[in-house]
């Protein structure tokens, strides 16, 4: 990956990462996650090789973590790669196909990022944490769905309305 690629990355994680912080302020038990927007808007930009993309996905893993205010932050560690990778793949499949590929990408790149943050962090803290919910797991989906999905709709408007400014912008130094 080339310096300018690195600093791309870094730029728009650091991006995330605040906005991550200032949700994270609001102590809610699920936090939606910004950064996932900016490393899909990372991905998509600068067209990492595979194992680049699972790099950054383990940045945005750690940075994830550690500003959090979610049940188990750890979970961040493999749901945030899961969603790189996916970003990954799927964009490489839809790139040229349409224009609204970064939507599609991010939307379901988010999905596929918080529902396995959710099946980790049911398996490593499951028994405590839906104690809070009388032990009723549906009670915990209900809450939880919705703000994967919630997240995952902004965060594909957020990656669809930055991708032609920031593309131009990089596509500018290369002249």
């Amino acid at each position: 990956m080339k310096s300018k690629d690195i600093a791309v990355v870094g730029i728009l994680l650091a991006i995330g990462a605040i906005l991550r912080y200032f949700l994270a302020m609001l102590h809610t038990p699920l936090t939606p996650n910004m950064i996932i927007a900016f490393y899909c808007l990372a991905i998509i930009l600068i067209r990492p090789t595979i194992l680049e993309a699972l790099g950054i996905g383990l940045v945005a893993g750690a940075l994830s973590m550690v500003i959090s205010s979610s049940m188990f932050p750890p979970a961040n560690l493999i749901s945030e790669p899961v969603g790189a990778l996916v970003c990954f793949v799927l964009y490489a499949v839809l790139n040229n196909r349409t224009k609204l590929a970064p939507t599609v990408t991010t939307f379901i790149a988010t999905l596929a990022s918080g529902f396995t943050f959710a099946a980790i962090a049911i398996i490593a803290i499951g028994a405590t944490y839906l104690a809070k919910y009388n032990g009723d797991l549906m009670a915990f989906v209900a809450v939880f769905v919705p703000i994967v999905v919630i997240t995952a709709v902004f965060n594909a408007i957020i990656v669809q309305l930055l991708y032609t400014p920031s593309s131009r912008v990089l596509l500018r130094g290369q002249e």
